[in-house]
């Protein structure tokens, strides 16, 4: 299976074999993600971090999964002090910037700007998140926590919060899509699911239902999947303002849960995770953050050749 100089772009592009395939990389490259081992597997390589919007897991996961393996980080830092803020524009950036290194991880506000960058660059370009679209190295680390921390066949999984902009749950239907998961979906009737998504996604052998309440969803299924109400997604201020506080998780919620159910998040959480939840054995949201520094190597060695 060939990688070597792939974008990675969404997830859409990923068959169920590919997937499995960047999963078992990444297991092989747990213990060099820990420091329990050291690595010089892109020894001489280096990649650009060019970040246009704020990240610290993103971020700092890739710039990890580049040095545990020998590799060096060229950080593009603020935009305001780049030529982006005298009006260079994203291709001329990405022209630029390609000539000085062997792969680009992007985070752009707008939706299609890594699919566009890779249109201009000659080094892989790795999607870190462009607006409401797509998370595709999120959704890889996701499924891999779900992996190891639960089972990815016959899953039940509930997706709650931000189901309109959040890019990680659109990434992650489809992912999910390829294991004939069942879905269930939990959000504010303002913040539903895209109708398009949920229906391609039923085309691709997921199961989908939505219900109202977590506790309902908690009592049933393996994993939830929360994620946050994201204020920066919406053009009216009034329009967050009416569903910010509507989906809470914390251990009342969590009296009738099944045993064995594990929390995810993307994180950053606001208050939709009490802080009480951390210490149960439910939590594992802070573990799915380690685990995007051993899928992020995985990707990285695959896209330059180092692994196959």
């Amino acid at each position: 299976m060939n990688f070597k100089d792939q974008p990675i772009i969404s997830m859409r592009n990923f068959s169920r074999e590919m997937i499995d395939h960047i999963l078992a990389a990444a297991e092989k490259m747990e213990p060099i993600a820990r420091g329990e081992e050291r690595s010089d597997l892109l020894s001489g390589k280096i990649l650009a971090v060019l970040f246009f919007e704020p990240s610290t897991r993103t971020r700092m996961s890739f710039e990890t999964a580049m040095l545990r393996l020998g590799g060096d980080v060229l950080n593009l830092g603020s935009v305001d002090a780049s030529s982006i803020a005298k009006g260079e524009t994203l291709a001329d950036t990405i022209r630029v910037v390609d000539g000085y290194v062997d792969a680009i991880v992007l985070r752009h506000p707008k939706e299609g700007a890594a699919h566009l960058a890779s249109e201009f660059s000659s080094v892989p370009i790795l999607n870190a998140g462009d607006g409401a679209g797509h998370h595709p190295t999120q959704t890889l680390l996701d499924l891999y926590t779900i992996k190891r921390e639960s089972h990815l066949e016959d899953l039940k999984i509930a997706l709650a919060g931000d189901l309109k902009y959040g890019r990680t749950v659109h990434s992650l239907c489809y992912a999910l899509s390829h294991y004939g998961a069942q879905i269930t979906l939990i959000s504010p009737k303002e913040l539903r699911m895209p109708e398009e998504i949920i229906n391609d996604i039923i085309e691709r052998g997921a199961k989908i239902k939505e219900v109202d309440t977590i506790e309902e969803a908690a009592r049933d299924v393996d994993v939830l999947y929360m994620t946050r109400i994201q204020k920066e997604r919406f053009p009216d201020p009034a329009e967050y303002r009416k569903v910010a506080n509507k989906l809470k998780i914390n251990l009342e919620t969590l009296k009738n849960a099944k045993p064995e159910l594990k929390i995810m998040h993307p994180l950053p959480r606001v208050n939709e995770i009490d802080a009480s939840v951390d210490a149960t054995p439910h939590a594992c949201y802070f573990k799915q953050a380690f685990y995007g520094v051993p899928v992020r190597m995985a990707l990285l060695g695959l896209v330059l050749g180092a692994i196959e």
